[in-house]
């Protein structure tokens, strides 16, 4: 810290001075999640809304993660809202700060049951029309990205719990083989963008994510392009599936890259210590189960901030299912995934005690001085403030604390009844010293 140095002290002379804690944002201080991924081999990602990339939401989303899914942006209400009229804002922002920030983008979603408009559901299609509405939609969307976006989530959620295929209206209209025509559309429109079929309540291995592994099976068989499946890992606290590596594994066993494309963990609110440390060992454990296995390519949080995160209204007393909390502090979720990377797991200090030295009355000999200690995001429960003079000052008296000097060097410790000092609180000390000549504010360090 520079010293700071005045001519003649007058009164309320006040320092800034030394951190007891440095104090920067946690996330600040470690290796960002996306350089641990990439020391792993892995593409760490979140799920973004474009209207909020910047300030501390944007500088986050562009520092911690190599990869972004528009949440909504892409989906088929959000492009073309009415038959061919089409708004391509968000999902241009999302691309256009992907590529500044040196990301990739995961197209989300092409052909899904939900989120498509009003003209498109409530319409009366031949399934000649539906071939050609899902062809156009397919060719304009991942045309017009052709060369910028890594993944497609061509297909989303086509099955039941039990592993029979969701009635949809494109299944309803055109049968299994729509998975099939789709897939085939999007390489066509984009040879080099990877294409995944995605699901949710398919993490573990049990009905559901064996009908999905028996269509890839037979999708590679036939010669259908399928580079991928995602298991979205839309996860409750304490229920990740013992199962996860192994179904995992046997995607990759099958020739296919795997992607977990929407983590994100709940729970009861209000969340207690408790939870937190469950979430933790969760998030640990998928992105474990992830590292595990070579051909699990990508890691994506679905909203990395819970003020950004689905959860809430769609789970009522349900939520914190992110890995940062609504302030946009890590949470120790954060460092679960970032232990499982193989950076740290422990948080940095986030708060910081200070003290400050102040002149109140001064004469031609002598002066009172004060120094508060004050926390914020920390605590005490013992103190020790030193600072050396410059002009030959000299300690006569004090109160509240035990203070000490020899030659230049001042020495105060806390009394035996003042030493705590919670998260939030302060205490102060005084003393009455000598001054000739001038009386500059020493540069004090708290410890």
């Amino acid at each position: 810290m520079r010293s700071l140095r005045t001519g003649l002290s007058l009164t309320s002379l006040v320092a800034g001075l030394a951190l007891l804690l440095t104090a920067p944002a946690a996330h600040a201080a470690d290796t960002p999640l996306r350089d641990l991924g990439t020391a792993k081999g892995k593409v760490v990602g979140t799920a973004v809304t474009g209207s909020k990339l910047t300030g501390t939401y944007g500088d986050l989303a562009g520092a911690q993660f190599s990869s972004l899914t528009p949440g909504n942006a892409m989906k088929w209400e959000s492009v073309e809202p009415a038959q061919g009229s089409f708004n391509w804002a968000e999902a241009d922002q999302i691309v256009a700060f992907a590529q500044a920030h040196n990301q990739q983008v995961r197209g989300h979603t092409l052909v899904w049951h939900s989120q498509n408009p009003n003209w498109l559901t409530n319409g009366s299609w031949t399934p000649a029309q539906l071939t050609t509405l899902l062809q156009n939609h397919i060719g304009t969307e991942v045309g017009r990205y052709k060369g910028k976006i890594a993944a497609w989530d061509v297909v989303n959620e086509p099955f039941n719990e039990d592993g029979t295929y969701r009635p949809t209206l494109w299944y309803n209209g055109l049968g299994t083989d729509y998975i099939a025509k789709a897939l085939t559309w999007a390489r066509a429109a984009d040879p080099a963008a990877k294409l995944y079929v995605n699901d949710y309540n398919v993490e573990g291995v049990n009905a559901k994510s064996t009908a999905l592994y028996n269509l890839v099976k037979s999708l590679k068989e036939r010669g259908v392009p399928i580079d991928g499946v995602g298991l979205q890992a839309h996860l409750v606290l304490g229920q990740v599936p013992s199962t996860l590596q192994q179904n995992i594994q046997r995607f990759a066993d099958l020739g296919v890259d795997v992607a977990i494309t929407e983590l994100d963990i709940r729970m009861n609110l209000p969340s207690d210590s408790a939870e937190l440390a469950q979430q933790k060992a969760d998030y640990k454990a998928v992105t474990a189960a992830c590292v595990a296995v070579a051909r699990c390519v990508n890691l994506t949080v679905w909203g990395f901030t819970d003020s950004d995160s689905w959860v809430e209204s769609t789970f009522p007393g349900q939520g914190a299912a992110t890995p940062y909390d609504a302030n946009y502090a890590p949470k120790p979720a954060y460092y679960g995934i970032a232990e499982a990377l193989g950076g740290t797991g422990t948080p940095p200090p986030t708060g910081a005690c200070t003290a400050s030295y102040g002149v109140g009355s001064q004469w031609n000999t002598g002066f009172t001085g004060n120094v508060t200690i004050s926390c914020s995001g920390a605590s005490l429960s013992s103190w020790k403030v030193t600072w050396t003079y410059g002009a030959g000052q000299q300690i006569t008296q004090a109160w509240n604390a035990t203070c000490t000097q020899s030659g230049a060097a001042v020495s105060c410790a806390n009394a035996s009844y003042n030493g705590t000092v919670p998260d939030g609180g302060s205490v102060s000390f005084g003393f009455n010293a000598s001054w000739s000549g001038s009386n500059p504010v020493p540069t004090v360090t708290l410890g």
